[in-house]
């Protein structure tokens, strides 16, 4: 019995020494589905080759709709929150600027998405991506548009993408025929503008969870030691 004690103890001090995985999830429109190409050349599915080349266990959800509004986000997000998320990376508004939608909705949308996410998971960071409308829809629509998102990281203590088709948004060769959505150089280029501002949050979530891993193998392992001792003593 004390043989089969110790040999539990044993599996638990292994299991500790691996540092849980992870969950990015990016909640956008057609930008992040990669539409006109194969997902795997869209942007999230290069910042998930960037995390595996640093050696990180962090899962990348790709949960891009194209056409879809802040409200429509809002409709999906608790289906998706399911399963845990440590990161929301959240690209949504274009659709809603295209069509002129109250900034107002924008606004308690993206918040209700957030207040959703954080409501399950409290530890969640979240990342804002801002988005730009064409100068045709009017300053004053155009000025509110665009500092809507700063304005959201702000009140949520979130890391902000400023304009996250930068370097990429009106450049004609970097988009597809429609002008809008980028080609798979683009993406490549908005893979690396994101990187900029989720790699250091991914490099501390590592950390936090190498520095958990390490105390469990430590508790565990002085648990081992005892029930060594512990077997020793009844055998």
């Amino acid at each position: 019995m004390a043989s089969l004690f110790v040999f539990v103890i044993f599996l638990a001090s292994r299991s500790a020494a691996a540092p849980t995985s992870g969950t990015v999830l990016f909640l956008g429109d057609s930008i992040t589905a990669g539409y006109g190409l194969d997902i795997s050349q869209s942007f999230p599915a290069l910042i998930q080759k960037k995390i595996d080349l640093n050696g990180w266990n962090f899962k990348v959800v790709n949960a891009g709709q194209s056409g879809d509004t802040s409200a429509g986000g809002l409709g999906r997000i608790d289906w998706l929150l399911k399963n845990r998320v440590d990161i929301l990376v959240l690209e949504l508004g274009a659709n809603d600027g295209l069509r002129g939608l109250s900034i107002d909705n924008l606004q308690r949308n993206l918040q209700a998405v957030i207040d959703r996410t954080k409501g399950k998971y409290p530890a969640a960071r979240i990342v804002i991506a801002g988005m730009k409308v064409p100068p045709n829809m009017g300053p004053d629509y155009t000025r509110r548009f665009d500092a809507v998102f700063a304005q959201i990281a702000q009140k949520n203590n979130a890391a902000l993408i400023p304009f996250i088709l930068d370097r990429v948004g009106g450049v004609r060769e970097l988009n597809l025929t429609d002008g809008i959505h980028p080609t798979a150089k683009g993406h490549e280029i908005v893979a690396e503008t994101v990187w900029k501002v989720l790699q250091p949050i991914l490099r501390s979530l590592n950390a936090q969870s190498n520095a958990k891993a390490a105390l469990k193998t430590s508790m565990t392992d002085e648990g081992f030691h005892v029930c060594v001792a512990f077997s020793r003593c009844f055998s």
